[in-house]
C-alpha cells in the first residue's frame, strides 16, 4: 500500500507498505529513530508513545500497535520531533530535566510524547494524560512536578507546524483499502467480505504482535469521515462505528455522567484515542466495557451489506462467545442511544483503578416513580460468555416496591441469568457475589449515599 504522512515536519511517501507493519518497527528500523521504545508491545506501557494529528486534532499514540496504513494523511511526531529544529528544548523536556523526571531513561521518551501532547492540548489532568506511561523507576511525584511546571509555558511555535502543514496539502491519492466513506467500505466488502476491519487498532494490532496473525486483506476506516460522527435530535443520540472512547466520553459527560467515568478507566489516554465504539462491539469480547453501559441505555445497532441496511437491539446481536450476529461483508454502521432521563450508573470493578481490564462490569438503568419501580434495565460484562442483560433480575424487581427487601427478594434471580466461569481475574463466587452487590451500591446511590471507590472512610 502507498501511503503518505508527516514524520517530525518533513512529508514521508512510502510505498508498498504491508497491512501489517508496525509503526514503532518502522521507525526504529527503517529511520533509525529509536528514542520511541518498545515495552510491552501490546499498547500497555506507553514507552512507544507519539504524537499523531489530523483534522480531529492532536493525540498521543502507541506507535507499536499503530500499523503504517493508519497514518495516511496525517502527521508524527517522535520524541526527537518534541524539541525545535534548531535543537532548543520543549517546555516538557526542560521541566523534565529541572525537576529530575529521568532516570534510567528508557520509558522518559514516552513520558515527554504524552505530556508534550497534553501541553500542545491545554490538558493539565496530569495523572490521567500520565496513567499509561507506567515506567516508574523516578516515581510519580517529580514527573507530575515536571508536567504541572511546564503547562503555562506557551506553545513552542514548531508544534503548530503540523496541523497548518497538513491543512494546506492536496493530499496523495488513497488506496482502495483506505475508504474515505461508508459507502466505499460498503462497496469494497461487497468485493471481499472477508476483509479484516482495522478502527484503532487496539485489539487488532495485538493480532499482528502478539498472535503474528496475517490480518490481509484489509480496510483502515480512519478516513471515513461518516462514521466519526454524533448526531443528536430530541429523540436519539447516533453514534458512529468509528467515534473514539474519548469522544464518545466526552459526549455522555453531560447526558450519561456515569458512563463516562467508566470510559475514563478504558484503557489509557492512547488506547481512548484510537479505540472505536464499533471496534469495542464488534470484536464481541464478554468483557468489553462499552456494550454493558450501551444495554443498558437499550442502544439499537445499524449494521449494512452494500445498500441494505438492518437494525436490531444490541444485546440481540450477542449469539455466544465469539459469535455475533452479523454475515460476511456486514459491518457496524452507527448506534443509536434513545433520549432518556439520566439513571444510568456503571460499575467497573478490576484490581487496577487505572488501564486495567474488568473482572465485572455491572450497568443498570432502573427506573423509580412514586416509591415503585416502573421499568429496569440491567447488564453485564465479565458474567457469561457475551455481554448479557439480567432479564430474570428485571423482572424481579419491576413493579415492586423500591427498597432493600426487594433487593433481597431478588437475590434468587441472579442465578437464573449468570453462570459466571473462574479465570485469573476473579473467581465464579466472587463474580456472582459482586454482581449482586452492586446493584445495592446502586439503591443506596440512588439515596444518596457515598459509593466512590477512591474513597476511604473509617
Amino acid at each position: 500500500m502507498n501511503i503518505h504522512f508527516l514524520l517530525n515536519g518533513e512529508w514521508v511517501d512510502l510505498s508498498d507498505i504491508p497491512d501489517t507493519q508496525t509503526l514503532l518497527d518502522w521507525l526504529r528500523e527503517s529511520r533509525n529513530l529509536n528514542g520511541t521504545k518498545e515495552g510491552c508491545n501490546e499498547g500497555d506501557c506507553g514507552a512507544c508513545t507519539v504524537m499523531v494529528s489530523d483534522a480531529q486534532g492532536t493525540k498521543a499514540l502507541n506507535a507499536c500497535i499503530l500499523l503504517m496504513p493508519q497514518l495516511h494523511g496525517k502527521a508524527v511526531r517522535t520524541v526527537e520531533g518534541i524539541s525545535g529544529p534548531d535543537g532548543m528544548l520543549h517546555p516538557v523536556q526542560q521541566a523534565m530535566i529541572e525537576n529530575h523526571g529521568s532516570q534510567c531513561g528508557f520509558c522518559t521518551p514516552g513520558f515527554v510524547v504524552s505530556m508534550a501532547v497534553a501541553h500542545l492540548n491545554g490538558d493539565s489532568d496530569h495523572d490521567t494524560v500520565l496513567a499509561g506511561n507506567l515506567c516508574r523507576c523516578t516515581g510519580y511525584a517529580p514527573i507530575i512536578r515536571a508536567a504541572r511546571s511546564a503547562a503555562d509555558q506557551p506553545v513552542p511555535p514548531w508544534m503548530l507546524h503540523d496541523m497548518e502543514t497538513l491543512r494546506g496539502d492536496a493530499g496523495a491519492e488513497a488506496a482502495p483499502a483506505l475508504p474515505g466513506s461508508s459507502d466505499a467500505l460498503a462497496a469494497l466488502l461487497l468485493e471481499n467480505p472477508d476483509t479484516t476491519l482495522v478502527g484503532g487498532a487496539t485489539d487488532v494490532g495485538l493480532w499482528v504482535t502478539k498472535r503474528l496473525q496475517d490480518i490481509t486483506p484489509a480496510a483502515f476506516l480512519h478516513r471515513c469521515a461518516d462514521l466519526q460522527q454524533i448526531q443528536s435530535t430530541d429523540h436519539e443520540i447516533r453514534i458512529g462505528a468509528a467515534v473514539t472512547l474519548d469522544r464518545l466520553g466526552a459526549a455522555m459527560q453531560d447526558l450519561h455522567p456515569s458512563f463516562a467515568d467508566m470510559i475514563r478507566r478504558y484503557g489509557s489516554a492512547q488506547v481512548r484515542s484510537a479505540a472505536t465504539i464499533g471496534g469495542n462491539i464488534a470484536n464481541g469480547s464478554p468483557i468489553g466495557d462499552g456494550p454493558p453501559a450501551l444495554i443498558a441505555l437499550g442502544a439499537v445497532l445499524q449494521l449494512r451489506l452494500g445498500d441494505t441496511r438492518r437494525t436490531l437491539p444490541l444485546e440481540d446481536f450477542f449469539i455466544e462467545y465469539g459469535k455475533q450476529d452479523r454475515g460476511r461483508g456486514e459491518f457496524v454502521e452507527f448506534i443509536t442511544i434513545p433520549r432518556q432521563t439520566d439513571r444510568l450508573r456503571c460499575y467497573k470493578l478490576s484490581k487496577r483503578f487505572d488501564q486495567d481490564i474488568s473482572a465485572v462490569c455491572g450497568c443498570f438503568n432502573i427506573t423509580v416513580e412514586d416509591g415503585m419501580v416502573t421499568s429496569a434495565r440491567i447488564a453485564f460484562g465479565g458474567m457469561a460468555g457475551t455481554p448479557k442483560r439480567a432479564s430474570h433480575v428485571e423482572a424481579a424487581l419491576t413493579g415492586q416496591p423500591w427498597t432493600k427487601e426487594t433487593i433481597a427478594a431478588a437475590w434468587p434471580a441472579w442465578g437464573l441469568d449468570y453462570t459466571p466461569m473462574s479465570d485469573m481475574r476473579a473467581s465464579a463466587s466472587y463474580r456472582s457475589e459482586t454482581a449482586r452487590n452492586m446493584l445495592t451500591r446502586y439503591y443506596l446511590e440512588d439515596l444518596g449515599g457515598s459509593v466512590s471507590v477512591l474513597e476511604v472512610q473509617p
